[in-house]
This record gives structure tokens, C-alpha cells and sequence, in this order.
């Protein structure tokens, strides 16, 4: 789920309109925002990890996103890095974005290795440890600047981990008890 913050508010248009919101107010101060720092341009995704992790994670991402702005690069165990890098400037070349973040998968590993490679810091950067939220984090927020989109990633990322109980959740039906006349037995 993405969370809406007030220059997001600000950059995302609503449904209803040519700038997308129905409220005067929000057109108006939408156009103000749009002429003072213009439209944003969408920023590119490049999945670069090992066979088949990153045709995988495009196909998660299917299920929620477009799969406009993102490209993929599989890399199998006989593949040398020269031939990674190949592959990872032709998938940035196709995607043609004035911005563009690489998700890898390990840190190290010849995949994070070549993407390190063909990013120049500024306008293509690179974030290792790819799992699921950090790419649909990183799909919702491709309006954002890139550094912006980095921290937004990283923070999925790491959000997206958490240890779960290994209890039934609460208001679960339960079997009635018998010996409970009186039904006090409640969950809490």
C-alpha cells in the first residue's frame, strides 16, 4: 500500500479532471505546482539477478503494476560479467528514462557487480537485497526524483521483513467450549 504525502498529493493526478482532481482548490494549486517544476517524468526500473529471479519478480509485479518502465535481466550461472554488463546497457538503452534504479539481487555477486558497472551514480543508481515490497514500493513511487525513489525502496525493503507470529490470528471462529455456561469466554 502506498502512502500518500502532500507533494505526492501534489504530483499524483486525480480521476475527474485534466489535471485529475475535481476540487477547484486542488486544480488550482496543482497547475501552480506543475508550471513552477513542470510534470515529472516517470523514472525507469532494471531488475538485474540471478536465473530466473528477476523474470520472477517481473511477473509479481504484473499483478499490481503495469509493466511499463521495467526491464529485466536474468543471469545465468555460465554468464561472465562482460556479458551481464552487455545485456544490462542494451535493457537501459530500451528503457530510454532520463532516470533509472537497479534492483540486484546480492550484494557482491556478478549481478550487483555489473549493474555497479554501467551506473554512473547520478542518474542510474543501484540497490542490492531486492525482495518483493521494494519493488512495488519502488513501482508506486517512479514519479518521485531518484534519490527520493532510492530511500523509498531501501525502506520497503526493509518494512517489508517481519517475523510473524506463529499463533491463529485473533477473531478467528473458535469451537464453542462446553463447559461455559454462561458463553464468558471472550476474545481479547
Amino acid at each position: 500500500m502506498c502512502i500518500t504525502t502532500r507533494k505526492d498529493w501534489l504530483r499524483r493526478p486525480r480521476a475527474g479532471s485534466l489535471l485529475g482532481s475535481t476540487s477547484g482548490k486542488a486544480d488550482n494549486r496543482r497547475l501552480r505546482y506543475f508550471i513552477a517544476h513542470g510534470s515529472p517524468e516517470l523514472a525507469a526500473l532494471l531488475l538485474i539477478a540471478h536465473a530466473p529471479l528477476a523474470s520472477a519478480l517481473s511477473a509479481v509485479a504484473g499483478h499490481c503494476y503495469s509493466e511499463a518502465g521495467l526491464e529485466t535481466v536474468d543471469v545465468e550461472p555460465t554468464m561472465s560479467i562482460e556479458v551481464v554488463e552487455g545485456l544490462a546497457r542494451a535493457a537501459l538503452d530500451r528503457l530510454d528514462a532520463s532516470e533509472v534504479l537497479i534492483l540486484t539481487d546480492v550484494f557482491g555477486a556478478t549481478p550487483c557487480n555489473a549493474a555497479q558497472r554501467v551506473a554512473d551514480g547520478v542518474s542510474v543508481r543501484v540497490v542490492a537485497g531486492v525482495n518483493v515490497p521494494m519493488l512495488w514500493r519502488s513501482l508506486c513511487y517512479l514519479r518521485e526524483p531518484l534519490e527520493s525513489l532510492v530511500t523509498r525502496a531501501v525502506a520497503g525493503a526493509a518494512q517489508g521483513v517481519v517475523q510473524v507470529a506463529h499463533t491463529r490470528p485473533q477473531n478467528q471462529v473458535q469451537s464453542p467450549i462446553t463447559n461455559d455456561p454462561n458463553n464468558t469466554r471472550h476474545q481479547q
